[in-house]
């Protein structure tokens, strides 16, 4: 079980308060006086009770000067404390223990808070977000053009739509309108960047739609619906646990980095149709991914501010994939697609297979 050192501050007025507070969530604290008439409490809570022992706190003392909170990870605890292992025992009437299914999905999150710490810093449109947008679209439209794998997948490690895509599912499983707004902004203004640069590269490189790396995200299929939905799920799921932000961010960049660079250099070459493939790849992976997001944080306990937003906003989401996944089937089942010509100054003798 991981836990957190959390280090609350009050002034000696509130420390009978506080105790009260610190008892119900965790057995081991250390109590310490620190200048200007404050007192420091240290607590090992269990990460499952994080949540609800800052929100108490937030709620009793958050207009108490001289309050404050601070947590930090801890890596191990020597004897070990019996709430790591089982149910902490809850003193107060008013509150229900968690189920065991909560327990089993809730044990290894990061409280919200540290979720927006982690995520505030990406938000920033700075220049070294469109540097690195830009040059990540650069780097895999190179290597889609070549049929260089390795080439494309090196561009989605370095691919920072990680904060910005994860903002916008967790913006809408907790209903903060900033943070949607804020994610909005970062994302498309960072998909705009990659699209004029891949655009201007198609103008001046020669790109052969015949290529399977190209050619891949000129369609949708339904494969391609399941690896966006999983991304998003397993994105969040890494995300929400504290994993390694460059992990996360090759899941999350997987499904949107080749289809941003696909497009721009269709668009660069002449190949609007492809172009326009290429951005309903885009955001069909867009949608899966906050679809799923927005259900994997909510199966971890995610507290939302207002059911009602939230639900809502998943149900737009979720109406929105259901008319892609409708217009992929029925492209499959009518066989629409058609075979697509290269121009004539290029290999116009072949033909892109229906697929």
């Amino acid at each position: 079980m991981s836990a957190r050192l959390v280090e609350i501050i009050v002034p000696d007025a509130e420390v009978p308060r506080t105790k009260a507070i610190i008892a119900e969530h965790c057995s081991r604290f250390w109590q310490e006086a620190v200048p200007d008439g404050l007192e420091k409490f240290s607590c090992v809570v269990p990460s499952r009770s994080i949540e609800s022992l800052i929100a108490e706190l937030d709620d009793n003392f958050k207009n108490v000067a001289g309050f404050s909170v601070l947590v930090l990870q801890v890596e191990a605890v020597l004897p070990a404390i019996p709430e790591l292992e089982e149910i902490a025992p809850f003193s107060s009437e008013e509150c229900k223990p968690p189920s065991r299914l909560e327990i089993f999905f809730t044990r290894d999150r990061i409280s919200t808070n540290e979720l927006y710490d982690d995520i505030e810093a990406s938000l920033e449109l700075r220049p070294n977000y469109l540097l690195t947008v830009i040059l990540s679209a650069l780097i895999a439209a190179l290597g889609m053009r070549s049929g260089q794998t390795a080439v494309v997948i090196g561009a989605m490690i370095i691919a920072p739509l990680l904060g910005p895509t994860m903002a916008m599912a967790m913006a809408a499983t907790v209903g903060d309108k900033a943070l949607g707004r804020k994610a909005i902004i970062t994302l498309v203004t960072g998909i705009l960047a990659a699209l004029i640069f891949t655009y201007l590269l198609g103008m001046f490189i020669e790109v052969n739609p015949l290529v399977p790396e190209l050619r891949n995200r000129s369609i949708v299929h339904p494969a391609d619906i399941a690896l966006a939905l999983a991304c998003g799920a397993a994105g969040v799921l890494a995300f929400s646990q504290g994993a390694s932000l460059s992990l996360v961010g090759v899941m999350i960049a997987v499904a949107l980095v080749p289809p941003i660079a696909a497009a721009g250099l269709f668009f660069g070459s002449g190949e609007e149709m492809l172009g326009l493939r290429a951005l309903f790849l885009l955001a069909t992976n867009l949608v899966c991914i906050n679809v799923a997001g927005i259900v994997t944080f909510l199966v971890q306990g995610l507290p939302p501010r207002n059911w009602r937003i939230t639900s809502g906003i998943f149900l737009i989401w979720l109406v929105i994939l259901l008319l892609f996944v409708g217009l992929v089937g029925g492209r499959i089942v009518l066989g629409s697609d058609g075979p697509i010509y290269l121009p004539e100054d290029s290999l116009s003798a072949q033909q892109i297979a229906p697929y």
